[in-house]
């Protein structure tokens, strides 16, 4: 616990108070307009930036991550909440802000629980190029979700092309004055970004056209606004979980904790590389539970590592997570005094701000660099892309995860090998394949195999081993399998390489492995493959197994450098 605030020095106020008050008013405007994406009230997203940064700086490792409502996790949130909405009866009444705060609930418990069986490693498990991928088609999703805010028109279908679709059948219900100022305060943001304005665009957004609104009174002239907006401070709350369908929240919180985990973890080593600081996905799991539990206990929702906030944080000086703390102090100061002006604020606006943000999503410069370094991945980028407009976002991350699996499979299945031989004036053994050079060790052959031998790949083994054996020449009087890339072998690895000894036999070839690890050499022997082959035709490397097996080594070496 107050690892982020550890041997706090009065002297970082001097920063942290600066960088509080940045963070501040970088987030407001995103956390009124993210929680639109999930149809939720917009003081959810002023509770969750209060609420998370204060459990994050009591719980969170990390002195400069700052914690708050992300576009990503926002969209797989509309989507969860869709589902478990469809399974209500219809009768039931909606309390969307109760099933946010569940699901705010399921994700910090899946993020202690991770923590408990150490499964950091799954921030790793949505590979880049797939998050890459997946966050382009979240863009696209919620762009197309701000139409009708941008227009004024009410949009009913789902899907990408459906809504557009609708939008032409409607176009005679466009309130023009909604569109133009949203186009005008999307056109201001990118101005803004182009010419790296001190002031952020979105606060610049927000002030402007609370001003605006309350000159020209746009909600008398039909422009949507914000509208009533609780003064008071966030109350500890639990939701009715009894009154909702568990199945639902438990899938919806682990497609939540999956993305936004992933992400986040992705986001933080970025950082952590800038400023030097270690980032231990087992330690931050603590911190976004924390800073998932409590804003679900607040009538909140999920929340992720915030790139935007987090940049702001390191571009000001902030130390420690007293600027956090700060943030969360001015926010409270916003809902307290500013409740009246924010009321004002047009939906337009807010529509701007988040349709920027999603276009952010879209990492064209990553994509290009995928592209360039391989095209397999960049494939994969995409399915995950398409995953995620095509079956909606939380259909999407489940194509994504299974992109993720296919992607695993297909570099592990076909694991690389072949025929090691000797280089004359060298030391060591060469791929015959690789070095022209390299010349085959009369009497025997070597053979290496780079990676595990299990039940999906057992059989590629074997026929490359049976493709080996019976090319030997007929005066080859063994085989001897490297194994010192074989980090695992199975069952059906074991009967795959049983096959393999036995085709050998028959041609009075000695099978022999080097370097089994413990673990792959106890699972042989209870398979019979050690009895089969000769425990004396195990050996600790290359040249030991050819002096026994041939009486020689060959060319002298010692030092492998297996292809």
């Amino acid at each position: 616990m107050l690892r982020g605030l550890a041997g706090f020095n009065k002297d970082w106020l001097r920063s942290d108070i600066p960088a509080g008050l940045s963070i501040a008013a970088v987030g407001l405007p995103s956390a009124i307009a993210y929680p639109a994406i999930a149809g939720l009230p917009p003081e959810t997203g002023i509770y969750a930036s209060i609420i998370a940064p204060i459990a994050y700086a009591i719980f969170g490792p990390s002195r400069l991550l700052v914690v708050g409502p992300d576009a990503a996790t926002m969209t797989v949130l509309a989507a969860a909440m869709g589902a478990i909405i469809a399974a209500e009866p219809t009768t039931a009444g909606t309390d969307r802000v109760a099933i946010a705060s569940a699901l705010a609930l399921g994700v910090g418990v899946f993020c202690i629980a991770a923590k408990l069986l150490r499964l950091g490693v799954l921030a790793s498990f949505l590979s880049r190029p797939i998050l890459v991928g997946f966050f382009a088609g979240v863009s696209l999703s919620i762009l197309v979700g701000q139409i009708g805010r941008f227009t004024g028109v009410k949009i009913e279908s789902e899907g990408l092309i459906p809504p557009l679709v609708e939008m032409l059948a409607k176009s005679s219900l466009i309130h023009w004055p909604s569109l133009v100022l949203g186009l005008f305060m999307f056109a201001l943001l990118w101005i803004v970004r182009a010419f790296r304005f001190r002031v952020p665009g979105p606060v610049l957004v927000v002030v402007l056209s609370v001003v605006l609104s309350a000159i020209f009174d746009f909600q008398g002239r039909g422009i949507a606004v914000v509208g009533d907006i609780p003064s008071g401070l966030p109350r500890l709350s639990l939701p009715a979980l009894h009154q909702m369908p568990l199945d639902k929240i438990v899938l919806g919180s682990a497609a939540i904790f999956l993305v936004s985990f992933g992400a986040g973890i992705v986001a933080a080593r970025s950082f952590g590389s800038r400023t030097g600081e270690e980032v231990d996905a087992n330690q931050e799991l603590i911190g976004l539970g924390a800073a998932n539990i409590a804003p679900g206990l607040f009538g909140s929702f999920p929340v992720s590592v915030s790139d935007s906030r987090t940049a702001i944080n390191l571009s000001t000086g902030g130390v420690s997570q007293v600027a956090g703390l700060v943030s969360a102090a001015t926010l409270i100061a916003a809902l307290v005094f500013l409740h009246s002006a924010l009321r004002i604020l047009p939906i337009p606006a807010l529509a701007a701000i988040l349709a920027t943000a999603a276009i952010s999503l879209i990492d064209i410069h990553e994509l290009k660099k995928i592209w360039r370094i391989s095209r397999m991945e960049f494939i994969f980028a995409l399915i995950a892309m398409w995953g995620a407009i095509s079956f909606g976002v939380l259909n999407g991350v489940i194509v994504a995860v299974a992109a993720t699996l296919v992607y695993l499979l297909r570099q592990t299945m076909f694991p690389r090998d072949g025929l090691l031989g000797r280089i004359d004036g060298r030391h060591g053994f060469f791929d015959l394949a690789r070095f022209p050079e390299a010349h085959p060790i009369e009497g025997a052959a070597v053979f290496a195999i780079q990676g595990s031998i299990l039940f999906y790949n057992a059989d590629y083994v074997r026929m490359r081993l049976t493709s080996v054996a019976k090319g030997l020449p007929a005066e080859t009087r063994c085989l001897v399998l490297d194994a010192s890339a074989v980090t695992h072998i199975d069952s059906t690895g074991a009967a795959a390489l049983d096959a393999v000894a036995e085709i050998l036999a028959k041609r009075n070839i000695v099978f022999a492995m080097t370097d089994l690890s413990e673990q792959s050499r106890g699972i042989l022997e209870r398979a019979g493959v050690v009895e089969a082959i000769g425990a004396h035709n195990l050996f600790n490397g290359r040249e030991e197994a050819l002096q026994a097996l041939i009486g020689r080594v060959g060319e002298a070496g010692s030092t492998a450098s297996a292809g």
